[in-house]
């Protein structure tokens, strides 16, 4: 009767280096996952500004601000009579009222040829979202309820949420200073004011903002 053979020893250790290499493979394919989606997360935050910016320096008026941009867009919509040209975005971050500047401000960066998106302010692609599907969007520091009143020193503040806490850390740390509660960036529980977390949840969902 023949015995049973078993694996031998160097044949459970080639095993064991396959699944080591699979094992690293696939830890290795979920870091550059994450390193790819906190990139994209990161332009937002250095491109809007950017955009804003170029805006005003071409019009001299804010986008969504302009009570001209009829004149100076082809189909632009002008900023209502009612809000003050005063230099300042009003409105809610996440305004979906269309009148409202930080909603706006999105229809007169895209016709200035400066961002990408739907123009049509009753199109359901015309809010903008960000790569983890979240809303994004501008107002100013007065405006933002989302952050304490005195946080930011600046004007002007952009927001995203929907951001996993993991990839809200690596934002901060590579835009601002690595803490969610200081800086120009802050990483707060969507729905509470506050100044920001200084140890938010990795798995957890936040709204991050900046000031610019």
């Amino acid at each position: 009767m023949d015995k049973q053979r078993g694996f031998s020893l160097i044949e459970l250790a080639i095993v064991l280096v396959i699944a080591g290499l699979l094992l690293a493979g696939v830890m290795r394919g979920q870091e550059l996952i994450a390193n790819a989606k906190v990139k994209s997360l990161a332009s937002d935050f250095r491109n809007i500004p950017t955009y804003f910016y170029g805006y005003q320096d071409r019009f001299r008026a804010l986008p969504g601000d302009d009570h001209a941009a009829s004149t100076h867009l082809s189909g632009g919509t002008n900023a209502a009579a009612s809000q003050a040209q005063n230099g300042l975005i009003q409105g809610l971050w996440n305004s979906d009222t269309a009148t409202d500047e930080s909603f706006l401000l999105w229809q007169h960066l895209r016709l200035a040829g400066l961002a990408t998106g739907a123009t049509d302010v009753g199109s359901a692609q015309y809010v903008p979202r960000n790569s983890e599907g979240g809303r994004v969007g501008v107002t100013s520091v007065d405006a933002l309820s989302a952050v304490t009143t005195g946080t930011f020193n600046s004007a002007h503040a952009m927001c995203s949420d929907s951001i996993l806490g993991r990839y809200a850390i690596q934002l901060d740390t590579m835009l601002d200073d690595g803490a969610g509660n200081t800086g120009v960036m802050r990483i707060l529980v969507n729905g509470t004011p506050g100044i920001g977390e200084a140890a938010p949840q990795q798995a957890s969902p936040y709204l991050v903002c900046m000031s610019f």
